[in-house]
């Protein structure tokens, strides 16, 4: 489709850039991707391999020991099950009708959106953490949030730090993703910013996202949610989850019945819930 708005008059040397949405679950302090591999198509298979525990027995003194225990192995497959693609077209008069460099912008937005719908993809998973990591559910959300003059969101990401301690999960790296509305309603909450700290105080200027029971919060528009409600704030480790990825193809080409430049990309990819239980999911209401 040609760029039909680009009237000759006088041209703008930049282009108005459009407004995203902070993608966080696709990076790697979220999400590993340790396992990735090489991947050519979708239906590619990555194998990840894990060992059971070893047991413990107690040594008497010149006795022999038992026989050797044969260790367990369970194998979980991440299947690349994701095949996407963008293709669009920039007419030789656009280009010639303006200053601006329209074919990197369009590579950016391009770009931006295909990590938009894989960052979409990981939250979704929300559902495949362990049944007793969840705070509230899809048929019960949590409704008070605020109530009464209580301020409980520092006291919900407390609890779902402890479902994690429970899980043996390491506190070490651990991260929690709210949705802006969540984030204002903590900056409210003085546990959450008076801790005389720089960075509470950068917190207060800024709106910059900081450190709170454990937990590296992140700001996230695609936290999954039922039309602006039942909000699922998932919290965990990077152990929990992991993704295989690969932009498989890129090619520049000219359409045989246009006079116009032409890209087209294949992102390959595919992620796997591996450790249910170092995710945690509280689901609320916003207040009300």
């Amino acid at each position: 489709m040609a760029l039909t708005n680009f009237i000759p008059e006088i041209w703008s040397a930049r282009l108005l850039q459009n407004l995203h949405k902070s993608l966080v679950y696709g990076q790697p302090g979220i999400v590993n991707r340790d396992y990735e591999g090489e991947i050519r198509e979708a239906g590619d298979t990555v194998r990840i391999n894990a060992i059971g525990p070893v047991t413990i027995s107690t040594y008497t003194r010149n006795s022999d020991l038992g026989t050797p225990e044969a260790l367990t192995d369970a194998q979980t497959v991440l299947t690349i099950t994701e095949s996407k693609t963008f293709n669009f077209q920039i007419d030789d008069l656009d280009k010639v009708q303006q200053k601006p460099q329209v074919m990197d912008e369009a590579m950016r937005e391009a770009a931006y959106a295909l990590r938009d719908v894989l960052d979409q993809y990981i939250a979704a998973m929300y559902t495949q953490a362990s049944t007793s990591n969840l705070i509230g559910t899809t048929a019960s959300p949590k409704t008070d949030i605020l109530s009464g003059g209580t301020n409980k969101s520092y006291d919900y990401l407390v609890d779902l730090s402890v479902k994690l301690d429970e899980a043996n999960v390491p506190e070490d790296g651990r991260w929690v993703v709210v949705p802006p509305w969540y984030h204002g309603v903590l900056l409210k909450d003085s546990r959450f910013v008076n801790t005389g700290s720089a960075q509470a105080e950068s917190r207060l200027a800024n709106a910059v996202i900081g450190q709170a029971a454990g937990f590296t919060v992140i700001k996230s528009n695609n936290v999954p949610n039922t039309t602006a409600t039942k909000y699922r704030i998932v919290a965990g480790h990077n152990m929990a989850w992991s993704m295989a990825m690969q932009l498989a193809k890129i090619e520049a080409y000219r359409p045989e019945k246009r006079f116009a430049d032409a890209v087209k990309g294949l992102q390959l990819y595919g992620a796997k819930v591996i450790r249910p239980q170092a995710l945690a999911v509280l689901t609320c209401n916003v207040p009300s």
